[in-house]
């Protein structure tokens, strides 16, 4: 399954060629949220929703994360990828790669014949030693090269998941659970903060391989910050490839297989993919937030989207997680 073988935050966006389509996935303020009237709450909990079920992917503007903070993010990622590679590997190997490097090649999309040309750093949830769950995830690594590299990706981690809790809890109401409901099953979940880079394309790769083969997240919903050039699609309803669009500083939002199990297809997990540049010279930085429930949380349709029948048995958070990252050549 393996590959043959400096960038700012402006938005480019090279994609491979597309279905013509005046489908553009939806911009929300989270703001209108947080801050908002009850008519702005239910309009944002409305669109979200509905968001969420007919592409998959929203786009959230006006969000809580300062533009200092996800510069300087970056600005550290672009550091972490330029040490060298040996230095880099003295931070993998860490149970499944759940937490610091995982590098070039080593990650497929399931059932894909060829890796992804990408590499990977995550930050994982910091506990106390008397949490429950504490000798239960790996511990983070910090590369003592970049002494500011800990500080700033606590801040950003913990950003990102006060923001994840904001969109779960508007998700209630139209699931017909209680307002608390996520927070509860999803409070200290085995969340990640991915650190991704995209290096230019080796020479000699095989022409199969892509940045990100077309895949559908493990978690509930994921929060990427916007990357510093395009190449994400998601797979649209009728099948064509549709380029996601967005400011620099926005977060792009979409919905995994563990919500998708939840909801019983209510919120389907939507296909999507980061097709490879028309410059190969170029370098690709992004950071997705990978929302987890809690390990031990049941992952078991919700009595308002039981339709027809559930479609799949009881599993725990930590089982399906398992067997996903065995699918996908993690573990």
């Amino acid at each position: 399954m393996d590959p043959v073988t400096n960038g700012s935050r402006s938005q480019t966006h090279t994609t491979t060629p597309t279905a013509s389509s005046n489908r553009k996935v939806p911009e929300l303020s989270l703001n209108s949220y947080l801050e908002g009237t009850a008519t702005d709450r239910q309009r944002f909990v409305d669109s979200f929703f509905i968001g969420l079920k007919d592409y998959g992917f929203i786009v959230l503007k006006d969000h809580p994360i300062p533009t200092d903070l996800l510069n300087k993010a970056y600005s550290l990622l672009e550091q972490l990828f330029a040490l060298p590679l040996e230095t880099r590997m003295a931070y993998a190997k860490i149970k499944g790669g759940q937490r610091g490097y995982t590098p070039f090649g080593k990650e497929h999309a399931k059932d894909a014949p060829v890796s992804d040309l990408k590499e990977f750093w995550h930050v994982g949830r910091e506990l106390d030693s008397s949490h429950r769950y504490f000798t239960q995830y790996p511990q983070n690594v910090w590369p003592k090269e970049l002494p500011e590299f800990e500080p700033t990706f606590k801040t950003m981690y913990n950003a990102l998941d006060s923001v994840g809790h904001h969109l779960l809890e508007a998700l209630t109401q139209p699931l017909d659970v209680p307002k608390n409901f996520f927070a509860q099953i999803a409070d200290a979940g085995n969340s990640i903060l991915r650190l991704l880079h995209y290096p230019p394309i080796p020479a000699g790769t095989d022409p199969r391989c892509v940045r990100a083969a077309a895949h559908e997240d493990i978690n509930l919903i994921t929060i990427l910050v916007s990357a510093t050039t395009s190449g994400l699609e998601l797979k649209d309803r009728d099948g064509t490839w549709l380029p996601i669009e967005s400011d620099p500083n926005s977060l792009i939002v979409d919905a995994g297989d563990m919500l998708q199990r939840l909801t019983n297809h209510v919120i389907p997990s939507t296909t999507h993919r980061v097709v490879n540049p028309a410059d190969a010279t170029s370098s690709r930085y992004s950071m997705p937030y990978f929302m987890h429930p809690n390990p031990d949380a049941l992952l078991t349709c919700l009595p308002s989207c039981v339709g027809s029948g559930e479609k799949y048995p009881p599993i725990t958070a930590e089982d399906f997680l398992m067997q996903r990252l065995r699918e996908i050549g993690l573990i």
